[in-house]
């Protein structure tokens, strides 16, 4: 073996294992069906009391509402921001709100949190 087919073989290497986190890194979600879904089809949600990018969702909450969390070094454009949590790890937020799931939501098209204690919705496509 050469080695032009070595440093070929490599680079080819290398970005088989980058595209995973590549290939979702800009929208993490997608709309379907006029609601938004993470790529698996799990319905995504906003909570009214995040202000200003920040999510207030932390502890016991965060267990029944999981943030939809960022890689590390996550490029986001567009809508889509990345917003630093108080444990310091970081969350997707769509057009400036962070989003989350439903611990009740057991498979894709479920949307059961929506309208949950008048604050907690499904996102929309009219956002």
């Amino acid at each position: 073996m050469n080695l032009h087919s070595q440093s070929l073989k490599a680079l080819l290497l290398a970005a088989a294992l980058a595209l995973p986190s590549m290939a979702f890194a800009a929208e993490p979600g997608m709309m379907k069906d006029g609601m938004m879904t993470d790529h698996k089809g799990m319905t995504l949600y906003t909570f009214d009391k995040d202000a200003d990018g920040k999510s207030m969702c932390n502890g016991d909450c965060a267990k029944y509402w999981p943030p939809m969390m960022a890689p590390a070094g996550a490029k986001a454009e567009g809508k889509w921001t990345v917003v630093k949590r108080d444990d310091g790890k970081m969350q997707w937020a769509y057009d400036g709100k962070p989003l989350y799931y439903y611990e009740d939501d057991k498979k894709p098209g479920d949307m059961t949190g929506d309208k949950k204690k008048d604050v907690w919705h499904v996102v929309r496509e009219h956002m």
